[in-house]
C-alpha cells in the first residue's frame, strides 16, 4: 500500500515516514551547506541549528541506562533523539560497518524504540540506513 505527503511516495507500513523525510532532509541541507571533511560535532551543531530553527523537538547526547535486573550496567550516549520517537547518530565515514548498525540496534533496545537512523557525511553526500527494533 502506498500513500503520497509532500509530492512522495511512499509504503504505508513504513515506521515514521513524515518525520523521517524531514530528518533525512535536514541532513542533506547541511552537507549541501558545509560539505565533507569537518569533525563530526560540527555537523551535529548544524543539524541541532536546523532542529532549532524548524522548532522540531529534539535533545542531544542523550544519556540512556541499560539495565539488568535493576542494576545499572552502563550508559549509552545518543547524538540526537528527536520527538523522543527516533534516534540519530552520525558518523564522518564513507561505509557503514556493522558495528555502527548494531551500536544503533543497541540504543533502540535499551530505550524501547523503534526507529533510529545512522547517517553518514561522506565525500560524495549524505548516506543513511534505517535501523528498525520490531520489538
Amino acid at each position: 500500500m502506498i500513500y503520497e505527503y509532500t509530492n512522495k511516495k511512499v509504503k504505508k507500513d513504513i515506521i515514521l515516514p513524515e518525520l523521517t523525510y524531514q530528518i533525512v532532509g535536514i541532513l542533506f541541507e547541511v552537507w549541501n551547506s558545509i560539505g565533507y571533511s569537518h569533525k563530526e560535532v560540527f555537523y551535529q551543531k548544524a543539524i541541532a541549528r536546523i532542529f532549532k530553527e524548524r522548532s522540531i523537538p529534539f535533545q542531544e547526547q542523550v544519556k540512556v541506562k541499560l539495565k539488568f535486573k535493576g542494576d545499572d550496567l552502563g550508559v549509552y550516549f545518543l547524538d540526537f533523539l528527536i520527538q523522543s520517537k527516533v534516534i540519530l547518530e552520525i558518523k564522518k565515514r564513507e561505509y557503514f560497518s556493522k558495528q555502527d548498525i548494531d551500536q544503533l540496534f543497541k540504543y533502540l533496545q535499551a530505550t524501547g524504540l523503534q526507529l533510529g537512523i545512522i547517517a553518514h557525511f561522506t565525500r560524495t553526500g549524505v548516506k543513511f540506513k534505517r535501523v528498525v527494533n520490531l520489538k
